[in-house]
């Protein structure tokens, strides 16, 4: 298996990225399954495994918490022209 490019999930979309981190826990599974059961895994793939998982969870959180902010930032506009036209 070939390193994980970053960049190339940075371009992905929230239902990519949610996919994406769906089909890496599945993978982990497996190579723990593996791993218990004494079968041949590479044990480096593990923890490339595990640094996907949370970079992929890193993006994601960070972009939810981006559309949060943003209509947050919408309804106090909204709150406030709402106000100021009741005065």
């Amino acid at each position: 298996m070939s390193r994980v490019q970053f960049t190339d999930s940075l371009s992905l979309s929230n239902n990519e990225i949610s996919e994406a981190i769906i089909k890496t826990e599945n993978e982990l599974f497996d190579l723990r399954f593996k791993k218990s059961t004494r079968q041949s895994f590479k044990s480096h793939e593990i923890k490339q495994k595990k640094r996907y998982l949370v970079y992929l969870k890193s993006i994601l959180t960070s972009r939810i918490n981006s559309i949060e902010k943003k209509q947050k930032n919408i309804v106090l506009k909204l709150a406030k022209k709402n106000t100021l036209s009741l005065n």
